[in-house]
């Protein structure tokens, strides 16, 4: 290998590949995969998703939380619930930008 190019991959990875580092970390953990599931069948609060995951409301709710702080998730005040939904246009972007990393 060119020294070149093992300089070229010590390089500091750009902003957008940190915030898509950071996307893809949150889809890393099985409860918030189990989330996204659950919400692809259509919008759920936060009783619906323990119901369907069979966990407790405080974990449910944390991974809720992470989930919408990184957009992935949103959520609507439907009287004293939460209605979730998933954000299909950030789900789409991680998943473009994967597919650009996609040998051709």
């Amino acid at each position: 290998m060119a020294p070149s190019t093992v300089l070229r991959w010590r390089r500091a990875p750009s902003r957008s590949h940190k915030g898509l580092a950071r996307g893809f970390g949150l889809l890393s953990d099985g409860t918030r995969l189990g989330i996204l599931a659950e919400l692809s069948k259509g919008p759920k609060n936060v009783t619906d998703l323990c119901k369907a995951l069979k966990l407790k409301q405080p974990t449910v709710s944390h991974h809720l939380g992470l989930l919408r702080m990184g957009r992935l998730v949103n959520g609507e005040h439907q009287g004293k619930a939460v209605v979730c939904t998933t954000d299909k246009t950030n789900l789409k972007a991680l998943a473009s930008a994967l597919a650009r990393l996609m040998p051709k």
